[in-house]
């Protein structure tokens, strides 16, 4: 459907290599030559003045793609350098046979000594989308090599050392100015580590017929603006402010109003028809300055907010909460509510403690938080976000947004949905509070919990984004808000 697009695992990516070969005549050579030729015209886009490029080739079918490239590289009279590892060359018989295409056509190929030529170009082809593990020292010397270089790098399908699958990078990687994917997206390239070294990511499908994706599975859904329009529809003439739901904002702890406030104001600006905030008294008066639009009452016991929850249609609860006594009982008293709820921030640190199902709920956790959930470190979450994500959802029966570079949205059944949109000026405080209100207005306006965790984290991430236009250094998360009525509206 429009505004999505689809990714692909390590297992499937294979599984259409398979397919691909099979309908184009079964000769494993046919698509090796196809990505070496698309590969050339990328740098002949790209880099049209680049006369020496250095290619360095791995031993798989990778390291073939790059021997096919430079063997278009030399013919077009390019000064070229193929530089690889292993005296034996090759291991596969299809790369072996790239490799004597390109010496039979009067190229060369030198051992890797410790440097590499000087160039204009390097062409990264180390590594395929297989590779996994922490480089070998001969290895880790090369990329550090390749990452040396003060040229422009263009990775063949993935950066070398970079999980396809799982977006981490388990030891050192090649930071690529450009990297083409061949035949389908790998979803690994589209979230946390990975996307310090992807670079420029481009695709091309190397002309495979339509019937190699019959059956194979995707791992994700990319999701880009065009998305919102599948959920943003106009609203009726004839509409009020009830059919548009009423969000209850809990939170707002001792000195933390702010966070509540945010969460508050973001609820409005995506489109909740009324929106109440339970917070401490002292709070009161400034998130009425603020947002007149709020209904704000000071809320010191959990018998104070049985009146607001009978009122609300969904709970927005976390920002600013703490994780004292008043904290626990209101997060108790809004998980016992029956309401739909999203649950964020100090709600999320009381939740780890207390793991239950919730059912009708929206987490938004960062990877500190997820960690938490899961009883894990921080870099286990980062090293396999589309795990971390999918076990949350499993173990509490919800919907996940796991937070940060290529936001994950998990649902309890195994769907997953990336967010091609967001920015590094959006880490800054407050941030999440915004994103909590956005995900209950759109709850609250009738979405399914997950269609509104998706929805919300691609409207936040692109209010983000618009935000950022005037740089991101110094972004605030008020910032956002009149950017999330104005694509609210697509």
């Amino acid at each position: 459907m429009s505004g999505t697009v689809p990714l692909y695992s390590t297992l499937a990516a294979r599984a259409l290599d398979a397919h691909a070969t099979r309908l184009l005549g079964g000769d494993s050579y046919t698509l090796m030559q196809r990505a070496g030729q698309v590969a050339w015209r990328h740098v002949l886009m790209h880099w049209p003045d680049a006369q020496r490029i250095v290619v360095v080739c791995g031993p798989g079918s990778n390291g073939g793609d790059g021997y096919v490239l430079a063997r278009h590289a030399h013919r077009a009279g390019r000064a070229v350098d193929v530089v690889h590892l292993h005296e034996h060359g090759p291991a596969n018989p299809v790369a072996q046979r790239a490799c004597t295409d390109y010496v039979a056509a009067g190229g060369r190929v030198t051992l890797f000594d410790g440097a590499l030529p000087v160039a204009g170009l390097v062409v990264d082809a180390l590594f395929g989308i297989g590779f996994s593990r922490a480089p070998e020292a001969g290895s880790h010397a090369l990329i550090d090599a390749i990452n040396a270089q003060a040229v422009p790098v263009f990775s063949l399908d993935v950066p070398s050392g970079v999980d396809a699958d799982r977006g981490g990078v388990p030891g050192v990687a090649v930071v690529a100015t450009r990297t083409l994917q061949f035949i389908a997206r790998h979803a690994g390239l589209h979230t946390g580590d990975a996307l310090e070294y992807t670079g420029v990511l481009s695709l091309d499908d190397l002309d495979v017929p339509a019937e190699a994706f019959d059956g194979v599975q995707t791992h994700a859904s990319l999701l880009d603006q065009d998305a919102l329009a599948l959920w943003l529809l106009p609203r009726r003439r004839n509409t009020h402010k009830g059919e548009s739901g009423h969000v209850l904002c809990i939170g707002g702890d001792d000195g933390s109003g702010g966070a509540v406030a945010l969460c508050a104001d973001a609820a409005l600006r995506a489109g909740a028809g009324l929106v109440s905030v339970a917070t401490r008294a002292v709070h009161v008066s400034a998130i009425l300055a603020r947002r007149p639009e709020a209904m704000v009452r000071g809320v010191e016991s959990s018998e104070d907010l049985a009146p607001m929850l009978a009122r609300a249609g969904v709970i927005a609860i976390g920002p600013g909460l703490g994780q004292g006594d008043w904290a626990r009982a209101l997060l108790q008293q809004a998980l016992r509510s029956g309401r739909p709820l999203v649950v964020d921030a100090d709600a999320l640190n009381l939740l780890a403690s207390t793991p239950q199902a919730l059912h009708d709920a929206v987490l938004t956790p960062h990877p500190g938080e997820a960690a938490r959930l899961l009883d894990c470190t921080t870099a286990e979450i980062q090293s396999d976000r589309f795990n971390a994500a999918r076990a949350i959802a499993q173990r509490h029966a919800c919907v996940v947004v796991l937070k940060g570079a290529g936001t994950i949205v998990a649902a309890p059944d195994g769907v997953l949905q990336v967010i091609d949109a967001g920015n590094p000026g959006m880490a800054v405080g407050g941030m999440g509070d915004v994103l909590t209100g956005v995900i209950a207005a759109l709850r609250a306006q009738g979405l399914s919990a997950f269609d509104a965790a998706s929805a919300g984290a691609l409207l936040h991430a692109l209010a983000g984004d618009a935000a950022a236009w005037d740089g991101q250094r110094g972004l605030l998360p008020s910032d956002l808000m009149p950017h999330l009525r104005r694509l609210a509206n697509p």
